[in-house]
């Protein structure tokens, strides 16, 4: 297939993003997930038949608008959804965004390490890794896979040599404990590709899109983490 049939499924766009990557970027959210996280705030992402399907030349193309932006840290991301069930696409997308000498980052969960995402990770300049929890036990109860499948993803990405940031959203009750942020210290120190992690607050502002697709919100009933909590576990990982 040439790039020119190539057709990815895009459910929007951010186009002057700050925290989904290095610098200012231009961030594309793809349709499609095969992940159930009890803490989802796109579920009207998963469909993998939604969205609006476009060209990899058109994604570069609106990328490319908002160069001047970018700086010498900015480029383009990729999240979703998940993007590695649109490895061939996301490949594509970076390897013209490399011709046009913009940076490439990868939002993803790490849940899929095929030939094709191996292809797509050869064009990846930055991973952000989400690493939801570091128990098994937790990844198939509140995600819907088993924690090897991301740790996995980072031997890979650790292979590689990609530099890698990890990021973990913090949900009271769920993994808000110093043992976890001491354990997700420990995959980061055991890998040398990682050298950022970042912990971000469970929001609840998702709460409208789990009531206009008349589905249940799992994690509803629990609380948003205070800034005292995001603090103490911050300085956990450090």
């Amino acid at each position: 297939m040439s790039k020119l049939e190539i057709t990815g499924r895009v459910h929007s766009f951010q186009s002057l993003g700050t925290v989904d990557g290095p610098g200012v970027r231009f961030v594309i959210f793809l349709q499609g997930c095969p992940l159930r996280c009890g803490c989802c705030h796109n579920p009207d992402t998963w469909d993998p038949t939604g969205g609006t399907a476009y060209t990899p030349e058109e994604i570069v193309q609106k990328a490319s608008r908002y160069r001047t932006y970018f700086g010498k840290d900015g480029g383009i991301t990729v999240s979703g959804g998940e993007p590695l069930l649109q490895a061939e696409f996301v490949h594509t997308v970076f390897q013209m965004c490399h011709e046009e000498g913009l940076h490439t980052c990868l939002d993803t969960s790490g849940c899929l390490l095929t030939p094709a995402v191996k292809s797509l990770l050869s064009e990846t300049d930055r991973v952000l890794l989400d690493v939801k929890y570091t128990t098994d036990e937790d990844y198939r109860r509140y995600v819907g896979c088993e924690l090897e499948k991301p740790m996995t993803f980072l031997t890979y990405l650790n292979e590689q040599k990609i530099p890698t940031t990890l990021r973990q959203v913090i949900i009271p009750e769920r993994n808000d404990s110093e043992e976890n942020a001491k354990r997700l210290k420990k995959i980061a120190d055991a890998h040398s590709c990682v050298n950022k992690i970042e912990l971000l607050p469970f929001r609840k502002i998702c709460q409208i899109k789990y009531d206009s697709m008349n589905i249940p919100f799992p994690f509803a009933d629990l609380p948003e983490p205070t800034a005292e909590m995001m603090q103490r576990l911050n300085h956990l990982i450090t």
